[in-house]
């Protein structure tokens, strides 16, 4: 029995150590840096001055403060930026979805002496830079590339006037999908192999057409592969800054854009803390409703 105790904290005391040391601490920081005042020139202020911020000699208890999470709450601009970052990622993770089903169907179907070499080519962008990927999507959508061209010719067509395809919010979509489509591929693609083909033949022998097999039997299975995917896609888009600032234009701020400008450009510490918070229990709310919408159900 004690041998078996000390197996079980062995193997769940290096797991433990890395969450405490690389989550918790940073997360109780930032935290506990969301109560502080900011510094004269930027990063905190000390926590043992006892002269105030705002020059009334009351510096709050220890030099903690609620003022940067009523500064969030008094502003709807705040408000604003959140619900256009979830229309982003909303959106992203349904062309992802719409994108990505097809893919790892086929995947899914296909041979097994093929389905390895596919599944490479889903992952082999990964092998190449991030940021490098991003700017290959600035020379495609640039002004003078041939498929802006391309595309302004149809509308001029169509009568419409020519767009800009670059810094605009359909550049940032762009970027979006290209990047965070693999993450929605692969859990579909493990969820579909499993899917047994004996329940489509059995509804092909009662009658059911192509679309009813699929939207009774292979969609309502496929759901856990579903949401699993949508929260690998939803949630990375929703903290994303690297594509809005490289593809998007002046009004293209994300949350992410503005919890990085509040860190590396104006180095107020405490309001960028009190947006992560924000954003952590966004996704840790989003996290826990795609859990259980994926959590199996049973019929009485």
């Amino acid at each position: 029995m004690n041998k078996l105790r000390l197996t079980r904290w062995l193997v769940s005391l290096p797991p433990t150590l890395f969450l405490l040391l690389f989550f918790a601490a940073p997360s109780l920081l930032m935290i506990v840096t969301s109560f502080r005042y900011p510094g004269e020139f930027g990063g905190l202020a000390p926590l043992s001055a006892l002269e105030t911020m705002t020059g009334e000699g009351d510096s709050g208890l220890y030099g903690l403060t609620l003022e940067t999470y009523h500064f969030f709450f008094s502003d709807i601009l705040y408000a604003e930026i959140f619900l256009k970052s979830f229309a982003v990622a909303t959106l992203t993770t349904l062309i992802c979805l719409i994108m990505a089903y097809p893919v790892a169907m086929l995947i899914a179907k296909s041979e097994k002496k093929y389905r390895n070499l596919m599944i490479l080519l889903v992952v082999l962008p990964f092998a190449s830079n991030f940021l490098i990927r991003i700017y290959a999507w600035m020379i495609i959508l640039g002004p003078e590339s041939a498929f802006s061209h391309f595309v302004n010719n149809i509308l001029q067509m169509l009568g419409f006037e020519p767009v800009m395809l670059l810094f605009s919010p359909f550049a940032v979509i762009v970027g979006m999908v290209y990047v965070h489509l693999p993450f929605m591929i692969l859990p579909l693609y493990t969820n579909l192999e499993k899917h047994d083909p004996v329940l489509l033949d059995a509804a092909q022998d009662l009658g059911a057409n192509r679309w009813q097999r699929f939207w009774l039997i292979t969609w309502p299975q496929s759901l856990p592969g579903v949401f699993s995917g949508a929260a690998l896609v939803f949630i990375p888009v929703l903290g994303m800054f690297a594509v809005p600032d490289i593809l998007g234009g002046t009004g293209d701020i994300l949350i992410g854009n503005l919890i990085k400008d509040q860190f590396l450009g104006t180095r107020d510490w405490p309001f960028g803390s009190t947006l992560s918070i924000m954003l952590m229990l966004t996704v840790l709310c989003v996290a826990g409703l795609s859990m259980l919408l994926a959590r199996p159900r049973t019929s009485r």
